[in-house]
């Protein structure tokens, strides 16, 4: 990742009419070179305008250009007009101005009302970066996203992306210059659920949520016997189903009360993004450790804030 502040825009929008051309053309007698010359740099430059993108923008930076409207732009992302709007809130679905730069987010992103984000990585993202665009506090986005360290982000990776407070200065500067996420209220205190969740397995505590020897939060650790299949704790939504370096296999869950819960170390995972889950849904298969146990490492998050699992999870 270099340490761009923004992603690498594509060149101004550039247009040549009829008129240059023909002009061009009366002026020279070498006409078939340099007009073979002139094209090719007309195709170039209009070929590389924001606005006129080739395909689906999902997932690009553009620039507005006349005529654009952000329903269009969301019909041609697949994607709903309220997700492009919330990944763009300083700009007026009505009062689009030729020039502005909107970020068109994927099928995969996710712009909720009280956050997190759910942010696919661009070319030349840091947790810095992205902390600065969101007015989110970047320590808080790396605490979001554990087993992804800030010196090896993969583009095309989703995050978390837990919102602070008020908007940041930087978060200002950004809406500015034309990139806009504001940021969104802290969460406030945690509501607990009228219903205590469910252990998402049955074993022993092997580790308790807390920090660790090296002064770091560590997870909870749940070892069994069993038959080493973890469920859902509550209902919600599955919204990360796969691989993360130094966790294994990862399933996240997002719930009402902007709760969110993570399953680390899982073996074959169960549930797809998207899934809709009650409690004890089949959620993973756990890996077995070096002595053929189950082990599950279990995060709660209010927020994206680490909170600890006993807090919500019924009494035992």
């Amino acid at each position: 990742m270099n340490n761009s502040d923004m992603p690498h825009e594509p060149l101004g929008a550039v247009r040549l009419t009829v008129g240059a051309i023909s002009t061009f053309l009366h002026r020279t007698s070498r006409a078939p070179l340099r007009l073979l010359a002139w094209l090719s740099l007309a195709l170039w430059l209009t070929g590389c305008a924001t606005g006129s993108y080739s395909g689906s923008p999902a997932g690009q930076w553009i620039t507005i250009q006349k005529g654009d409207t952000l329903g269009q732009i969301a019909r041609d992302a697949d994607i709903p007009l309220l997700r492009l709007t919330r990944f763009n809130p300083g700009v007026k679905i009505r009062d689009l101005k030729v020039g502005q730069r909107i970020l068109v987010p994927t099928a995969r992103e996710r712009a909720p009302s009280g956050g997190p984000y759910r942010y696919q990585l661009r070319p030349g993202d840091t947790y810095s970066k992205i902390g600065r665009y969101f007015g989110a506090n970047p320590q808080r986005i790396q605490t979001a996203n554990p087993g992804l360290p800030p010196n090896d982000l993969k583009v095309g990776t989703l995050i978390s992306v837990p919102l602070n407070g008020g908007p940041s200065r930087s978060a200002s500067n950004a809406r500015a210059s034309g990139g806009s996420l504001v940021a969104r209220p802290d969460p406030g205190p945690l509501k607990k659920p009228r219903q205590s969740w469910r252990w998402p397995a049955a074993g022993e505590v092997i580790s308790e949520f807390g920090t660790n020897r090296n002064g770091q939060l560590a997870p909870m650790r749940i070892r069994t016997a069993g038959n080493g299949v973890a469920s859902a704790p509550a209902s919600g939504e599955v919204r990360f189903a796969d691989n993360m370096r130094q966790l294994g296999n990862v399933v996240i869950l997002h719930h009402s009360g902007n709760l969110q819960s993570v399953l680390a170390q899982c073996g074959e995972i169960l549930v797809k993004v998207g899934q809709q889950v009650t409690p004890g849904t089949p959620l993973c298969r756990m890996a077995r450790r070096n002595d053929g146990q189950p082990e599950l490492l279990f995060d709660v998050r209010h927020g994206g804030k680490p909170i600890n699992p006993r807090e919500l999870l019924e009494k035992r």
